[in-house]
């Protein structure tokens, strides 16, 4: 136990940072501390933690490319996959919690608000990525698994606009985010991993373990 716990602690502290947010959320639900309008603070808090772990998600690769810390490419499935929680916890408040799953008036909303639309085509796009966050899934596509988990980086660029549009007045925090989700794809580039040394760059043909979305 002991020599397992050495071996994944990062994965470990992970998961409760992860938690932390949700934990935080129910409490201040349970002891009326969600503000005078807890269904848009409940929204905006679920929505800025799945950003912000989807960018953490997207960090793992470039942060194994220019660091000796190859240990974060075990972060990347739990990261996405928690990204992904909440995402479906954001859109479970939006139709549940806010609109009472009133499929019509949903309905309306969506075709009325862009920032909607967005929204709801990201989360879309999410669903295969999860499904296939595993090894399993990985072995079954094979090279394209790799192409299909790509699409993080649309999604990712979805959830910007949807935030830009949805905020509306002051766009400096979207756009802040948006700025970090670019430069982690520039990150990727080959042309900047030709300038590091030969035995820092993973070998092209070196299947990449699970997932973007993970």
């Amino acid at each position: 136990m002991v020599s397992q716990l050495k071996r994944h602690w990062l994965r470990y502290l992970v998961h409760v940072a992860c938690l932390v947010p949700f934990g935080l959320l129910i409490f201040d639900y349970l002891t009326d501390q969600l503000t005078v309008n807890p269904i848009q603070a409940a929204t905006l808090r679920t929505g800025k933690t799945a950003l912000v772990i989807l960018v953490l998600s997207l960090a793992c690769t470039p942060i194994k490319i220019f660091t000796p810390f190859k240990q974060v490419t075990m972060l990347r499935r739990p990261l996405g996959l928690y990204a992904f929680f909440y995402v479906c916890l954001h859109l479970l408040i939006f139709v549940g919690w806010d609109y009472g799953f009133d499929w019509e008036f949903i309905s309306e909303a969506i075709g009325e608000k862009r920032y909607m639309i967005v929204g709801l085509i990201a989360w879309l796009l999410l669903i295969p990525l999860a499904i296939t966050s595993t090894k399993g899934w990985m072995r079954r596509l094979g090279k394209r698994w790799r192409l299909l988990h790509r699409l993080v980086y649309v999604i990712a660029g979805l959830v910007i606009l949807h935030y830009v549009w949805l905020v509306k007045a002051d766009v400096r925090e979207p756009l802040a985010y948006g700025a970090a989700i670019g430069l982690l794809l520039l990150l990727r580039l080959p042309v900047l991993r030709r300038w590091l040394p030969k035995r820092q760059i993973q070998p092209a043909n070196q299947p990449e373990r699970p997932t973007e979305t993970a």
